[in-house]
Protein backbone atom coordinates (compact mmCIF):
# COMPACT_ATOMS: atom_id res chain seq x y z
CA UNK A 1 0.00 0.00 0.00
CA UNK A 2 1.20 3.52 -0.86
CA UNK A 3 4.12 2.33 -2.96
CA UNK A 4 5.11 3.59 -6.41
CA UNK A 5 2.10 5.94 -6.54
CA UNK A 6 1.80 9.53 -7.68
CA UNK A 7 0.59 11.60 -4.74
CA UNK A 8 -0.25 15.26 -4.28
CA UNK A 9 0.16 16.62 -0.75
CA UNK A 10 -2.02 19.72 -0.46
CA UNK A 11 -0.69 22.01 2.25
CA UNK A 12 2.75 21.66 3.76
CA UNK A 13 2.74 22.33 7.52
CA UNK A 14 3.83 19.63 9.98
CA UNK A 15 1.42 16.97 8.84
CA UNK A 16 2.31 17.47 5.18
CA UNK A 17 6.03 17.21 5.88
CA UNK A 18 5.57 14.06 7.99
CA UNK A 19 3.36 12.46 5.31
CA UNK A 20 5.87 13.32 2.60
CA UNK A 21 8.74 11.63 4.46
CA UNK A 22 6.74 8.43 4.93
CA UNK A 23 5.63 8.37 1.29
CA UNK A 24 9.08 9.14 -0.10
CA UNK A 25 10.54 6.26 1.91
CA UNK A 26 8.04 4.01 0.13
CA UNK A 27 9.25 5.19 -3.30
CA UNK A 28 6.23 7.27 -4.23
CA UNK A 29 6.28 10.24 -6.59
CA UNK A 30 5.39 13.05 -4.17
CA UNK A 31 4.47 16.62 -5.04
CA UNK A 32 3.78 19.18 -2.31
CA UNK A 33 1.61 22.15 -3.24
CA UNK A 34 1.25 25.07 -0.85
CA UNK A 35 -0.05 28.60 -1.40
CA UNK A 36 2.83 30.15 0.59
CA UNK A 37 5.88 31.13 -1.45
CA UNK A 38 9.07 29.12 -1.14
CA UNK A 39 10.92 31.81 0.84
CA UNK A 40 8.23 31.70 3.55
CA UNK A 41 8.91 28.03 4.28
CA UNK A 42 11.72 26.54 6.34
CA UNK A 43 14.64 26.15 3.91
CA UNK A 44 16.12 23.22 5.85
CA UNK A 45 12.89 21.24 5.56
CA UNK A 46 12.56 21.92 1.84
CA UNK A 47 16.21 20.97 1.23
CA UNK A 48 15.77 17.76 3.21
CA UNK A 49 12.65 16.74 1.30
CA UNK A 50 14.16 17.63 -2.07
CA UNK A 51 17.14 15.38 -1.30
CA UNK A 52 14.65 12.59 -0.67
CA UNK A 53 13.11 13.23 -4.09
CA UNK A 54 10.15 15.46 -3.25
CA UNK A 55 8.89 17.99 -5.79
CA UNK A 56 7.40 21.35 -4.81
CA UNK A 57 4.91 23.71 -6.41
CA UNK A 58 4.74 26.69 -4.08
CA UNK A 59 3.07 30.08 -4.14
CA UNK A 60 -0.01 29.16 -6.17
CA UNK A 61 -2.53 26.44 -7.01
CA UNK A 62 -2.06 26.03 -10.80
CA UNK A 63 -5.24 25.15 -12.67
CA UNK A 64 -3.54 22.35 -14.59
CA UNK A 65 -1.71 20.70 -11.68
CA UNK A 66 -4.24 18.02 -10.81
CA UNK A 67 -5.08 15.37 -13.42
CA UNK A 68 -5.88 11.67 -13.68
CA UNK A 69 -2.22 10.69 -13.34
CA UNK A 70 -2.51 11.15 -9.55
CA UNK A 71 -3.48 8.23 -7.31
CA UNK A 72 -4.09 10.16 -4.08
CA UNK A 73 -4.48 13.63 -2.66
CA UNK A 74 -3.29 13.95 0.95
CA UNK A 75 -5.01 17.02 2.38
CA UNK A 76 -3.79 19.18 5.24
CA UNK A 77 -6.52 19.11 7.94
CA UNK A 78 -6.85 22.90 7.91
CA UNK A 79 -7.84 23.03 4.25
CA UNK A 80 -11.57 23.14 3.69
CA UNK A 81 -13.29 20.29 1.90
CA UNK A 82 -14.65 22.69 -0.72
CA UNK A 83 -11.14 23.66 -1.90
CA UNK A 84 -10.92 23.72 -5.71
CA UNK A 85 -8.44 20.81 -5.78
CA UNK A 86 -10.57 18.65 -3.51
CA UNK A 87 -13.64 19.18 -5.68
CA UNK A 88 -11.60 18.46 -8.81
CA UNK A 89 -10.04 15.32 -7.29
CA UNK A 90 -13.47 13.90 -6.59
CA UNK A 91 -14.62 14.64 -10.12
CA UNK A 92 -11.54 12.78 -11.38
CA UNK A 93 -12.17 9.91 -8.90
CA UNK A 94 -8.86 10.53 -7.11
CA UNK A 95 -9.02 9.39 -3.49
CA UNK A 96 -8.73 12.23 -0.95
CA UNK A 97 -7.49 11.40 2.55
CA UNK A 98 -5.42 13.15 5.20
CA UNK A 99 -2.21 12.40 7.08
CA UNK A 100 -4.11 10.72 9.92
CA UNK A 101 -5.80 8.24 7.58
CA UNK A 102 -2.52 7.62 5.75
CA UNK A 103 -0.68 6.85 8.98
CA UNK A 104 -3.52 4.70 10.29
CA UNK A 105 -3.43 2.52 7.16
CA UNK A 106 0.30 1.98 7.74
CA UNK A 107 0.10 1.26 11.48
CA UNK A 108 1.47 -2.09 12.68
CA UNK A 109 -1.37 -4.41 13.69
CA UNK A 110 0.13 -5.14 17.13
CA UNK A 111 -0.01 -1.52 18.34
CA UNK A 112 -2.84 -0.17 20.52
CA UNK A 113 -4.32 3.16 19.43
CA UNK A 114 -6.05 5.45 21.94
CA UNK A 115 -7.92 8.40 20.40
CA UNK A 116 -9.24 11.43 22.32
CA UNK A 117 -11.51 14.10 20.88
CA UNK A 118 -14.12 16.64 22.02
CA UNK A 119 -14.84 20.34 21.80
CA UNK A 120 -13.06 21.34 25.01
CA UNK A 121 -10.56 19.55 27.22
CA UNK A 122 -9.13 17.16 24.66
CA UNK A 123 -5.56 18.48 24.90
CA UNK A 124 -5.52 18.32 28.70
CA UNK A 125 -7.10 14.85 28.67
CA UNK A 126 -4.66 13.65 26.02
CA UNK A 127 -1.66 15.02 27.92
CA UNK A 128 -2.80 13.52 31.22
CA UNK A 129 -3.54 10.16 29.60
CA UNK A 130 -0.13 10.10 27.97
CA UNK A 131 1.66 11.05 31.21
CA UNK A 132 -0.21 8.41 33.22
CA UNK A 133 0.30 5.68 30.63
CA UNK A 134 3.96 6.65 30.24
CA UNK A 135 4.49 6.55 33.99
CA UNK A 136 3.28 2.94 34.02
CA UNK A 137 4.36 1.58 30.63
CA UNK A 138 7.40 3.84 30.07
CA UNK A 139 8.85 3.90 26.54
CA UNK A 140 6.07 1.76 25.14
CA UNK A 141 3.81 4.85 25.06
CA UNK A 142 3.88 7.46 22.25
CA UNK A 143 2.12 10.83 21.95
CA UNK A 144 0.65 11.89 18.59
CA UNK A 145 -2.00 13.83 16.70
CA UNK A 146 -3.36 17.34 17.00
CA UNK A 147 -1.21 17.91 20.06
CA UNK A 148 1.75 18.64 17.77
CA UNK A 149 3.14 15.28 16.64
CA UNK A 150 1.75 13.97 13.34
CA UNK A 151 0.93 10.28 13.49
CA UNK A 152 3.16 9.71 10.46
CA UNK A 153 6.14 11.10 12.40
CA UNK A 154 6.12 8.27 14.96
CA UNK A 155 5.54 5.29 12.64
CA UNK A 156 9.23 4.42 12.51
CA UNK A 157 9.46 4.36 16.33
CA UNK A 158 6.65 1.87 16.97
CA UNK A 159 7.34 -1.61 18.31
CA UNK A 160 5.19 -4.60 19.11
CA UNK A 161 2.68 -3.96 21.94
CA UNK A 162 3.31 -0.22 22.04
CA UNK A 163 0.57 2.32 22.82
CA UNK A 164 -0.28 5.50 20.93
CA UNK A 165 -2.16 8.26 22.79
CA UNK A 166 -3.56 10.58 20.14
CA UNK A 167 -5.50 13.84 20.18
CA UNK A 168 -7.92 13.95 17.23
CA UNK A 169 -9.29 17.29 16.03
CA UNK A 170 -12.47 17.77 14.04
CA UNK A 171 -10.41 18.95 11.07
CA UNK A 172 -8.47 15.68 11.17
CA UNK A 173 -11.75 13.77 11.29
CA UNK A 174 -13.13 15.28 8.09
CA UNK A 175 -11.18 13.08 5.68
CA UNK A 176 -10.87 9.85 7.64
CA UNK A 177 -12.48 6.72 6.23
CA UNK A 178 -11.23 3.69 8.17
CA UNK A 179 -9.36 5.36 11.02
CA UNK A 180 -10.54 4.30 14.46
CA UNK A 181 -8.90 3.81 17.86
CA UNK A 182 -9.12 0.65 19.93
CA UNK A 183 -10.15 2.94 22.80
CA UNK A 184 -11.80 6.25 21.92
CA UNK A 185 -12.92 9.00 24.29
CA UNK A 186 -14.95 12.15 23.76
CA UNK A 187 -14.81 14.89 26.40
CA UNK A 188 -17.92 16.86 25.34
CA UNK A 189 -19.73 18.59 22.50
CA UNK A 190 -20.58 22.27 22.19
CA UNK A 191 -20.97 24.45 19.08
CA UNK A 192 -17.59 25.15 17.45
CA UNK A 193 -15.92 25.38 14.04
CA UNK A 194 -19.24 26.19 12.37
CA UNK A 195 -17.34 28.33 9.85
CA UNK A 196 -15.39 25.20 8.83
CA UNK A 197 -18.22 22.65 8.86
CA UNK A 198 -21.35 24.67 8.18
CA UNK A 199 -23.64 23.52 11.01
CA UNK A 200 -23.41 22.20 14.55
CA UNK A 201 -25.10 18.97 13.43
CA UNK A 202 -22.41 18.42 10.81
CA UNK A 203 -19.71 19.23 13.37
CA UNK A 204 -21.06 16.51 15.69
CA UNK A 205 -21.37 14.06 12.82
CA UNK A 206 -17.75 14.59 11.78
CA UNK A 207 -16.50 14.34 15.37
CA UNK A 208 -18.28 11.00 15.81
CA UNK A 209 -16.84 9.32 12.69
CA UNK A 210 -14.05 7.49 14.48
CA UNK A 211 -16.55 6.03 16.98
CA UNK A 212 -18.80 4.73 14.21
CA UNK A 213 -15.73 3.17 12.56
CA UNK A 214 -15.01 1.12 15.69
CA UNK A 215 -15.68 -2.61 15.90
CA UNK A 216 -17.89 -4.34 18.44
CA UNK A 217 -14.90 -5.17 20.69
CA UNK A 218 -13.52 -1.62 20.74
CA UNK A 219 -14.16 0.71 23.68
CA UNK A 220 -15.95 4.08 23.50
CA UNK A 221 -15.66 6.22 26.64
CA UNK A 222 -18.35 8.90 26.84
CA UNK A 223 -19.16 11.87 29.08
CA UNK A 224 -22.42 10.93 30.79
CA UNK A 225 -23.03 14.61 31.63
CA UNK A 226 -23.15 15.77 28.00
CA UNK A 227 -26.53 15.14 26.40
CA UNK A 228 -25.30 15.89 22.87
CA UNK A 229 -22.64 13.19 23.25
CA UNK A 230 -25.18 10.62 24.42
CA UNK A 231 -27.55 11.39 21.54
CA UNK A 232 -24.87 11.50 18.83
CA UNK A 233 -23.22 8.27 20.04
CA UNK A 234 -26.48 6.40 20.47
CA UNK A 235 -25.84 3.88 17.68
CA UNK A 236 -22.07 3.39 17.78
CA UNK A 237 -21.02 -0.27 17.52
CA UNK A 238 -18.36 -0.37 20.25
CA UNK A 239 -18.63 -1.11 23.97
CA UNK A 240 -19.82 2.04 25.75
CA UNK A 241 -18.32 3.10 29.05
CA UNK A 242 -18.94 6.35 30.90
CA UNK A 243 -17.41 8.96 33.16
CA UNK A 244 -19.32 11.57 35.16
CA UNK A 245 -18.73 14.31 37.70
CA UNK A 246 -22.25 13.88 39.12
CA UNK A 247 -23.63 10.42 38.32
CA UNK A 248 -22.33 7.47 40.33
CA UNK A 249 -23.77 4.97 37.85
CA UNK A 250 -20.85 5.80 35.51
CA UNK A 251 -17.78 3.58 35.36
CA UNK A 252 -15.61 6.45 36.57
CA UNK A 253 -17.20 9.08 38.80
CA UNK A 254 -16.73 11.78 41.41
CA UNK A 255 -18.23 11.38 44.87
CA UNK A 256 -17.43 13.19 48.13
CA UNK A 257 -14.21 14.66 46.74
CA UNK A 258 -12.98 11.22 45.65
CA UNK A 259 -12.69 9.70 42.18
CA UNK A 260 -13.85 6.11 41.84
CA UNK A 261 -13.46 3.57 39.08
CA UNK A 262 -15.89 0.64 39.14
CA UNK A 263 -16.79 1.72 42.69
CA UNK A 264 -13.21 1.51 43.96
CA UNK A 265 -11.42 4.63 45.20
CA UNK A 266 -8.60 5.80 42.93
CA UNK A 267 -7.58 9.29 44.13
CA UNK A 268 -8.55 12.00 46.57
CA UNK A 269 -9.26 15.25 44.70
CA UNK A 270 -7.17 17.20 47.22
CA UNK A 271 -4.09 16.17 45.21
CA UNK A 272 -5.37 17.87 42.03
CA UNK A 273 -3.46 21.02 41.08
CA UNK A 274 -5.46 22.20 38.05
CA UNK A 275 -8.60 24.25 38.85
CA UNK A 276 -12.19 23.78 37.74
CA UNK A 277 -14.85 21.09 37.43
CA UNK A 278 -14.04 20.79 33.73
CA UNK A 279 -10.57 19.60 34.73
CA UNK A 280 -12.11 17.07 37.11
CA UNK A 281 -13.94 15.72 34.05
CA UNK A 282 -10.68 15.67 32.07
CA UNK A 283 -9.09 13.67 34.89
CA UNK A 284 -12.05 11.29 35.01
CA UNK A 285 -11.58 10.67 31.30
CA UNK A 286 -7.84 10.06 31.62
CA UNK A 287 -8.36 7.64 34.52
CA UNK A 288 -11.06 5.82 32.53
CA UNK A 289 -8.58 5.17 29.75
CA UNK A 290 -5.73 4.22 32.08
CA UNK A 291 -7.91 1.68 33.88
CA UNK A 292 -8.70 -0.03 30.56
CA UNK A 293 -5.03 -0.98 30.61
CA UNK A 294 -4.77 -1.84 34.33
CA UNK A 295 -2.61 1.14 35.26
CA UNK A 296 -2.00 1.25 39.00
CA UNK A 297 -3.51 3.82 41.36
CA UNK A 298 0.05 4.69 42.40
CA UNK A 299 1.01 5.72 38.85
CA UNK A 300 -2.20 7.72 38.46
CA UNK A 301 -1.68 9.49 41.79
CA UNK A 302 1.94 10.34 41.04
CA UNK A 303 1.09 11.98 37.71
CA UNK A 304 -2.04 13.86 38.79
CA UNK A 305 -0.46 15.21 41.96
CA UNK A 306 2.33 16.75 39.86
CA UNK A 307 0.26 17.98 36.90
CA UNK A 308 -0.09 21.76 36.68
CA UNK A 309 -1.88 21.97 33.36
CA UNK A 310 -1.17 22.26 29.65
CA UNK A 311 0.67 25.28 28.30
CA UNK A 312 -1.73 28.06 27.27
CA UNK A 313 -4.83 26.26 28.61
CA UNK A 314 -5.73 27.67 32.01
CA UNK A 315 -2.02 27.42 32.74
CA UNK A 316 -0.86 28.60 36.15
CA UNK A 317 1.90 31.11 35.47
CA UNK A 318 2.99 32.53 38.83
CA UNK A 319 1.91 34.07 42.11
CA UNK A 320 2.85 37.66 43.02
CA UNK A 321 1.93 39.01 46.47
CA UNK A 322 -0.76 36.29 46.75
CA UNK A 323 -2.23 37.19 43.35
CA UNK A 324 -2.33 34.18 41.01
CA UNK A 325 -1.91 34.60 37.24
CA UNK A 326 -3.40 32.17 34.71
CA UNK A 327 -2.73 31.98 30.97
CA UNK A 328 -5.75 30.73 29.04
CA UNK A 329 -4.88 32.24 25.66
CA UNK A 330 -6.29 29.15 23.90
CA UNK A 331 -9.75 30.34 25.01
CA UNK A 332 -10.52 31.78 21.59
CA UNK A 333 -14.29 31.29 21.91
CA UNK A 334 -16.97 32.21 24.44
CA UNK A 335 -17.48 28.64 25.69
CA UNK A 336 -13.84 28.28 26.74
CA UNK A 337 -13.99 31.55 28.67
CA UNK A 338 -17.21 30.46 30.38
CA UNK A 339 -15.36 27.36 31.57
CA UNK A 340 -12.40 29.41 32.77
CA UNK A 341 -14.59 31.84 34.72
CA UNK A 342 -16.40 28.90 36.34
CA UNK A 343 -13.10 27.55 37.62
CA UNK A 344 -12.48 30.16 40.32
CA UNK A 345 -14.32 31.30 43.43
CA UNK A 346 -12.07 34.29 44.08
CA UNK A 347 -12.11 37.86 42.68
CA UNK A 348 -11.08 37.85 39.02
CA UNK A 349 -9.45 40.45 36.79
CA UNK A 350 -10.12 39.08 33.31
CA UNK A 351 -8.46 40.08 30.05
CA UNK A 352 -10.94 39.86 27.15
CA UNK A 353 -10.73 40.68 23.47
CA UNK A 354 -8.72 40.26 20.30
CA UNK A 355 -9.81 39.71 16.73
CA UNK A 356 -13.18 41.21 15.84
CA UNK A 357 -15.40 38.46 14.47
CA UNK A 358 -18.74 39.26 16.04
CA UNK A 359 -18.35 37.13 19.17
CA UNK A 360 -21.19 37.73 21.63
CA UNK A 361 -19.68 38.72 24.97
CA UNK A 362 -23.20 38.89 26.44
CA UNK A 363 -23.04 35.10 26.64
CA UNK A 364 -20.57 35.60 29.51
CA UNK A 365 -22.99 37.59 31.68
CA UNK A 366 -24.03 34.56 33.77
CA UNK A 367 -20.37 33.78 34.53
CA UNK A 368 -19.01 37.11 35.77
CA UNK A 369 -20.24 37.08 39.38
CA UNK A 370 -16.64 36.92 40.63
CA UNK A 371 -15.21 39.40 38.11
CA UNK A 372 -14.03 42.63 39.79
CA UNK A 373 -12.55 44.21 36.64
CA UNK A 374 -12.21 43.66 32.91
CA UNK A 375 -9.24 44.59 30.76
CA UNK A 376 -10.33 44.87 27.11
CA UNK A 377 -7.74 44.52 24.35
CA UNK A 378 -7.48 44.19 20.59
CA UNK A 379 -9.81 45.03 17.73
CA UNK A 380 -13.00 44.34 19.67
CA UNK A 381 -12.03 46.22 22.84
CA UNK A 382 -14.86 48.77 22.47
CA UNK A 383 -17.41 45.95 22.48
CA UNK A 384 -15.70 44.53 25.54
CA UNK A 385 -16.20 47.89 27.25
CA UNK A 386 -19.87 47.92 26.26
CA UNK A 387 -20.27 44.46 27.78
CA UNK A 388 -18.49 45.46 30.99
CA UNK A 389 -20.63 48.57 31.34
CA UNK A 390 -23.81 46.52 30.91
CA UNK A 391 -22.63 44.25 33.72
CA UNK A 392 -21.63 47.21 35.95
CA UNK A 393 -18.04 45.96 36.06
CA UNK A 394 -15.11 48.37 35.97
CA UNK A 395 -13.70 47.99 32.46
CA UNK A 396 -10.49 49.45 31.03
CA UNK A 397 -9.55 49.16 27.37
CA UNK A 398 -6.17 49.17 25.64
CA UNK A 399 -5.10 48.34 22.13
CA UNK A 400 -2.25 46.14 23.29
CA UNK A 401 -1.97 43.59 26.09
CA UNK A 402 1.21 45.16 27.50
CA UNK A 403 -0.52 48.50 27.99
CA UNK A 404 -3.07 46.95 30.34
CA UNK A 405 -0.53 45.69 32.84
CA UNK A 406 -0.03 49.02 34.60
CA UNK A 407 -3.76 49.01 35.39
CA UNK A 408 -3.61 45.39 36.52
CA UNK A 409 -0.76 46.25 38.89
CA UNK A 410 -2.79 49.20 40.23
CA UNK A 411 -6.03 47.33 40.94
CA UNK A 412 -4.92 43.81 41.89
CA UNK A 413 -5.18 42.75 45.53
CA UNK A 414 -4.34 39.69 47.64
CA UNK A 415 -6.31 36.55 46.70
CA UNK A 416 -7.19 37.95 43.25
CA UNK A 417 -6.97 35.90 40.08
CA UNK A 418 -5.60 37.61 36.96
CA UNK A 419 -6.93 35.61 34.03
CA UNK A 420 -6.05 35.92 30.35
CA UNK A 421 -9.05 34.17 28.78
CA UNK A 422 -9.87 36.41 25.81
CA UNK A 423 -12.89 34.67 24.23
CA UNK A 424 -11.33 35.90 21.00
CA UNK A 425 -8.87 34.81 18.35
CA UNK A 426 -5.48 36.55 18.32
CA UNK A 427 -4.91 37.18 14.62
CA UNK A 428 -5.48 40.92 14.89
CA UNK A 429 -2.03 41.24 16.49
CA UNK A 430 -0.36 37.81 16.62
CA UNK A 431 0.41 35.00 14.18
CA UNK A 432 -1.07 32.52 16.65
CA UNK A 433 -2.65 32.61 20.08
CA UNK A 434 0.40 31.00 21.68
CA UNK A 435 2.33 34.21 21.00
CA UNK A 436 -0.29 36.10 23.01
CA UNK A 437 0.11 33.63 25.87
CA UNK A 438 3.89 33.88 25.78
CA UNK A 439 3.66 37.68 25.93
CA UNK A 440 1.32 37.43 28.92
CA UNK A 441 3.77 35.16 30.74
CA UNK A 442 6.64 37.50 29.94
CA UNK A 443 4.66 40.46 31.31
CA UNK A 444 3.93 38.50 34.49
CA UNK A 445 7.65 37.77 34.89
CA UNK A 446 8.49 41.46 34.45
CA UNK A 447 5.80 42.41 36.96
CA UNK A 448 7.26 39.96 39.47
CA UNK A 449 10.80 41.23 38.91
CA UNK A 450 9.58 44.76 39.54
CA UNK A 451 7.84 43.75 42.77
CA UNK A 452 10.94 42.12 44.29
Amino acid sequence: MFENKKILILGMARSGVAAAKVLLERKNNVIINDLKEREKHDKKIIDELEKLGCNFILGSHPDDLLDTSFDYVIKNPGIRDDHEYIKKARKLHIEVINEVELAYLLLPKDVTLIGITGTNGKTTTTTLTYEIMHEYYKERVHLAGNIGYPLCSILKDLKKDDFIVMEVSVQQSVNIKKFHPHVALITNYSPAHIDFLGTYDNYKKVKSKMFYNQGKDDIAILNLNNEDVLVEMRDIPGIKKYFSSTNTSANCYLKDNMIYYNDKKVINCDIIKIPGMHNIENILGAISIAKEFNVSDEAITKVISNFYGVTHRLEFVDEINKVRFYNDTEATNIKCTQIALSSFNKPIIIILGGLERGQNFDELKDYVKNVKAIIGIGECRERVREFGNKCNINTYIYEYLKDGFDKIKEIMAKEDIVLLSPASASWDQYKECEERGDEFKDLVRKLKDGSN
